[in-house]
């Protein structure tokens, strides 16, 4: 039985408590086993709770029902042993699992029921819940009829029965059988007055439903919005909710909400109070980053189901921007990105309601231009039609293909003007309301994020309350020591706290049964289990729905971070802080070095432009250079000891973690902002970028003038301040989009709550991914004959390039093959000729998304592409691969278009190798910047090789002087100079003011680290004409790039 909310459980247990049920899970080990035994002989019936996805190979006889006679006697081999087998044995499984995939010889063996509860079901039984709370007389009258109405059911059963064995066994003529006769006659009184009762009962359960649907909406509101929490789940495996603790939330509001005589006041009333309620209560259990999202699901699915004015079809463009797999027509501005253009495209030609959108932006681009510019484009007036024609949800979707960078901020409107200004402004955690909600059996979970700790918070919690404390970090080996501390807390009270439980996996079972076996019996009412976690997938979910979450994320922003450094240990100790023989100095690099540390923690929400990997730089890394710092300067009192310095704090204590060659130059570059000579200047400031200019190092003083001064600093710094560019806040509002958006489209996976029926439901989707199945499986080249090519292009000592094209060839015919065969066998299950696989569910529900399969990209190129850009990428790929097989190698080549570009430098190298008689390792290239101008019809005369098709992030090309320049407003990316990569030895290479800039092949920048000591997404070091400094250009995150993710 498929039972993620325990309905199943609940009526096993209710059916079959009174013959002796037996109850367990699989993992309890030889005690079940035992259990298990036991039952099969003396006829008990069996529950065995949350399984997974694969069956103990142990239940294979039970499941085949494989008994056999011994003796005259029914018997059955468990494991090792024979066993008599009574008829009377009753076996039920249930799962948690939400969509558990169980093979085909798994199915076979059993009777799979879906207990997973329904909108409508819930919506019934809260109904139910609601009106025994108001109308308890209702609701009594409805249980009483219901059960009446059965038990005439069953009395008119009984009487069929007996007629039907009267006929059967009367002989000769029956109107002769006087039994008969009486049999009948008494019959038929029972069935008239049966019938007469049935009547009556329907009238006054009409009665009864008219009263109870002045509540519906209540039971409608609630129900939709336990399905919105249910979704949760499917972007953070740490948001687990029990159908128990929702309903016990509903039943809190219908005691607390405001009383009303008129009916319609009380259920506006009901309804408020539980929406608000719900939102605080989940709130407090979810990450900053997730609570815009909530509000915003719950919106959206009030919208859809309750109030029925939002379009199914216009939600799923927002999270997706529509699915093609055509290339849109020609952009006629110059100003809106391609990506954004094509989505406009597909908002005009496939949404209801934006008939004529690219006709209109074609004639009024001027009025579109007003929204792209606008500092705050979500104000910014529209013009006719679509100012009066769009209402606040469609202008979400207008904004998607203007400015999506400010669509956070949209959504965030949305909620506000829909829901009230109480759903964007989530309470802060209330350690005291959760302690006070808790009891003895209820563990109180702290849901960690990188940089929080809220072990400080809770000892002092505990410290206001005298309560003792016994703590201890999870790891190996310490899990028996955490099971006695609780059993020892449990019988005389007092407080544990098992910390990092996402490091001891194997122990979680073992935790799911102690916290299984806590009652209000055996528990010490002062007992309290504090659990905190990274979040995790093995995290056992029944801790979660039966616990209290609660997560502390760390304050964000540079001037909070800076005032987190000055008020924790080591700094806020007057001892440390005051101790510095060489006081002046060290106050002004104390303050440096906690500089350096807020700009490197600030840095990761930037993402790539940041840091390529996002490490999680903490406290302690922190306070060892704060020391060493202090230990230093005591120890040399002639010398300044920079050096040394920048050594220990750069390299060992923050670059310990750092694992990508280019973030330790990042990371040593900005360090060098911050321990240098120029900071014991008078009037120093951390960024010479204008606005910056209160940046820099307060006069000496004690700890306060320091505090004061954080305090004084802007709320939000610019992104000049990290030594990025202005347009860094763009790409990191774009990062937030997309990523609130991708959760969103996840949450919209997870079934309950998702497109209804009336939005055209499986059918319409079926139906869109056939004809999207067909589309890119027609325009699929056809692999290519790699033994022609080897003909045409034989290995050759002198070519190199012969050899990479092969190869090339073969890897491309893998990627062709393996999508060819995806999506000919997805046509074949959405029309039912092959079963609908896991695998193939999977490459369906990608493409309905508009993202490539996983397995397609298993097979694939690195590409952060969404599907139909990435087939029409895939396409000029191979368009360039079969020019060069008909045509030989191109005198330009397009060095985005190879599977695998490592291998083209390579043979553009080992031909200048075998040409000069060279080794291939002491050769490296010169880099040539070509000017602007049409591309060479001929291969550089002295070898080498031109490339073009890069691109430039975190700067630009600029043509008039050759060399690297800011980037301009609002503009990411930008085409990459045509250049000559010219082999030649490495002790030759021409030296000249240049950015030693990395190339990468995707902008994600990270990748698996390789044997090389770099990134499998780096390719190689270009050298780039530029008139400023390299440690500019560094921490601006400068970088080329193969391709783009539009």
């Amino acid at each position: 039985m498929i039972d993620p909310q325990g309905q199943a459980n609940k009526w096993v247990k209710t059916m079959e408590n009174k013959h002796q049920l037996q109850v367990f899970k699989l993992s309890g080990g030889g005690d079940a086993i035992r259990q298990l035994e036991n039952a099969v002989q003396f006829g008990f019936p069996v529950l065995i709770e949350n399984v997974g996805e694969e069956l103990d190979p142990m239940l294979e006889p039970l499941l085949l029902k494989a008994v056999f006679k011994q003796g005259g006697v029914n018997c059955i081999r468990l494991g090792d042993a024979t066993l008599e087998y009574s008829s009377n044995f009753r076996l039920y499984i249930t799962t948690t699992l939400r969509s558990p995939h169980y093979l085909p010889d798994v199915s076979v063996k059993v009777t799979l029921l879906n207990f997973g509860i329904t909108r409508e079901g819930l919506e019934d039984q809260l109904l139910g819940i609601v009106i025994a709370q108001e109308r308890p007389e209702l609701e009594e009258e409805k249980a009483r009829l219901v059960l009446a109405g059965a038990e005439n059911a069953r009395q008119l059963k009984e009487i069929e029965d007996k007629i039907i064995a009267v006929l059967s066994t009367s002989e000769g003529n029956i109107l002769e059988n006087e039994t008969a006769i009486n049999v009948i006659s008494s019959s038929k009184a029972l069935s008239n007055e049966i019938a007469h009762k049935q009547q009556v009962a329907e009238r006054t359960e009409k009665k009864i439903d008219e009263a109870r649907a002045g509540y519906k909406l209540v039971a409608q509101v609630v129900s939709v919005l336990f399905f919105v929490i249910s979704e949760l789940a499917a972007f953070e495996p740490m948001y687990q909710y029990s159908l128990a603790w929702f309903v016990s939330l509903f039943k809190g509001t219908i005691a607390k909400a405001d009383k009303a005589r008129e009916l319609a006041k009380r259920i506006d009333s009901l309804v408020s109070h539980f929406e608000y309620s719900l939102y605080a209560q989940v709130c407090r259990s979810l990450f900053e980053k997730d609570k815009l999202l909530f509000a915003f699901l719950m919106t959206v699915h009030l919208k859809a189901h309750i109030h029925k004015n939002l379009d199914w079809s216009h939600l799923r463009f927002l999270l997706t921007g529509g699915i093609s797999s055509s290339e849109p027509p020609h952009n006629p501005s110059n100003w809106l990105p391609d990506k954004l253009w094509g989505e406009l495209v597909r908002l005009s030609n496939d949404v209801p309601d934006f008939e004529g959108l690219e006709a209109d932006f074609r004639e009024h681009q001027d009025a579109f231009k007003v929204v792209y510019d606008a500092a705050d484009p979500v104000a910014a007036p529209l013009h006719n039609p679509w100012s009066t024609k769009l209402d606040p949800f469609q202008r979400l979707l207008l904004l998607r293909v203007l400015r999506p960078d400010k669509l956070t901020d949209a959504m965030h409107g949305f909620v506000k003007a829909t829901m009230g200004t109480k759903f964007v402004e989530p309470p802060p955690l209330d350690l005291d309301r959760c302690f006070k909600d808790s009891s003895a059996t209820t563990p109180l979970i702290f849901v960690l994020s990188p940089g929080s700790d809220p072990m400080s918070m809770l000892l002092k919690y505990a410290d206001n309350l005298k309560v003792q404390v016994d703590g201890i970090s999870l790891g190996q080996g310490q899990g028996p020591k955490a099971a006695k501390l609780i059993e020892t807390a449990r019988t005389r009270g007092g407080w544990v706290v098992l910390q990092n439980c996402h490091l001891a996996v194997s122990w979680m079972p073992t935790l799911e049964r102690i916290c299984e076996s806590l009652t209000a019996e055996n528990a010490n009412p002062a007992f309290r289990l504090w659990l905190t976690s990274y979040p995790s997938p093995d995290f056992p979910v029944a801790v979660l729905q039966s616990g209290i979450k609660m997560t502390n994320d760390p304050p964000k922003g540079l001037r909070q971070n800076l005032l987190g450094s000055y008020l924790t240990e080591p700094v806020s100790d007057p001892a440390f802080f005051n101790g510095c023989q060489r006081s002046g100095e060290f106050k002004k690099l104390l303050f440096g070095l906690c500089f350096f540390h807020a700009c490197a923690q600030e840095r990761l929400k930037f993402g790539p432009l940041g840091w390529n990997v996002p490490y999680q730089f903490s406290a302690p890394d922190f306070s060892i250079s704060a020391r060493q710092l202090q230990m230093f300067l005591n120890e040399s009192a002639d010398v300044m000891p920079l050096q040394a310095l920048r050594y220990l704090t750069g390299e060992c204590n923050y670059g310990g973690r750092v694992t990508d060659a280019h973030d330790r130059r990042t990371l040593m570059s900005l360090l060098a902002v911050c321990y240098n000579e120029s900071i014991f200047d008078d009037g120093y400031t951390f960024s010479p970028a204008p606005g910056c200019e209160c940046y820099q190092v307060p006069p000496e003083g004690p700890v306060e003038i320091y505090i004061d001064f954080i305090k004084g600093l802007p709320a939000a710094a610019p992104p000049e301040v990290y030594g990025l560019h202005p347009n860094a806040d763009t790409t990191k509002n774009q990062q937030e989009t997309n990523q609130l958006l991708d959760s969103l489209l996840a949450s919209q996976g997870s079934g309950g709550s998702g497109e209804p029926a009336e939005a055209g439901g499986s059918s319409s989707r079926d139906t869109l991914l056939l004809q999207l199945a067909v589309e890119l499986d027609s325009k699929l080249m056809a692999p290519f004959d790699i033994q022609a090519a080897r003909y045409k292009y034989p290995v050759d000592y002198h070519e190199s390039l012969n050899t990479v094209l092969c190869q090339e060839l073969v890897r491309f015919n893998g990627l062709i093959t393996a999508i060819h065969t995806s999506l000919v066998q997805l046509q074949k299950a959405i029309t039912g000729q092959v079963l609908m696989s896991d695998d193939l569910e999977r490459v369906g529900a990608a493409m309905y998304d508009n993202r490539v399969p996983a397995s397609w990209m298993a097979a694939s190129y690195p590409s952060l592409k969404p599907l139909g850009n990435y087939m029409a990428d895939l396409e000029a790929r191979l368009n360039m691969m079969d020019t060069w097989i008909q045509k030989g190698p191109p005198a330009v080549f397009w060095i985005s278009g190879f599977y695998f570009t490592h291998a083209f430098l390579t043979g553009v190298k080992q031909n200048y190798a075998r040409k000069c008689h060279i080794p291939i390792d002491a050769i490296t290239f010169d880099y040539s910047c070509m000017p602007t101008g049409p591309l060479p019809e001929q291969p550089p005369a002295e070898g080498g090789a031109y490339v073009n098709g890069m691109f430039v992030e975190g700067a630009r090309w600029d043509d008039a002087s050759s060399m690297l320049a800011e980037s301009l407003p609002k503009v990411l990316f930008s085409p990459a100079p045509l250049m000559l990569l010219q082999p030649c030895e490495v002790s030759k290479q021409k030296q000249f003011p240049a950015y030693e800039c990395p190339l990468y092949r995707t902008p994600e920048r990270r990748g698996v680290l390789a044997t090389t000591g770099h990134s499998t997404n780096f390719v190689m070091e270009l050298m780039v004409p530029s008139d400023r400094p390299q440690d500019h250009w560094i921490r601006r995150g400068v970088a080329f790039l193969l391709s783009l993710a539009d």
